[in-house]
Order: structure tokens, then C-alpha cells, then sequence
């Protein structure tokens, strides 16, 4: 299992954990997604393969809802969803 699906895995197991904008862009970009970062206080990613756009607040500590939605979004993109 590589360093990504560890890091998706405990994203699943614990959205509550103290997960940083980082962690998100990592996975993101591993999986082919665009990640749009313009200077502002949110991060806003999306992928060819799906319509969904995913806004998330770039500040410290991200609330478990967005990791959740993270998740979700990646099922998406893998057809799990």
C-alpha cells in the first residue's frame, strides 16, 4: 500500500484527526486532480472525470465535515461512489 492510500485510509478511519491543507493536496495531486489555490483562505478541487468541485477553508484545524466530503469525492472519481 503506498504512502497515499495510507494517508486516504486514515483520513477514512479518523476525519477528526488533525489533518492539514497539505495532507489534502498530497492525495490530490496523486490522483490526478486539480487543486486551484489563488492566494485566498480556501483550496478548491476537481477532476476531469467528475463535474464536482470540492471548496475547502485552507486554515487550521480542517472540521471532520470537509475530510468526509474529501473522501467522498475521491469514491467519486474512483467510481465507488
Amino acid at each position: 500500500m503506498s504512502s497515499v492510500e495510507k494517508k486516504i485510509e486514515a483520513m477514512r478511519a479518523n476525519p477528526k484527526g488533525d489533518w492539514q491543507i497539505g495532507d489534502f493536496e498530497t492525495v490530490a495531486r496523486a490522483l490526478g486532480m486539480v487543486v486551484r489555490k489563488r492566494g485566498g483562505s480556501h483550496v478548491v478541487f476537481s477532476h476531469a472525470s467528475s463535474r464536482t468541485r470540492l471548496t475547502v477553508p485552507a486554515r487550521r484545524p480542517i472540521k471532520p465535515i470537509y475530510v468526509r466530503e474529501f473522501i467522498q469525492f475521491i469514491d467519486e472519481i474512483r467510481g465507488q461512489a
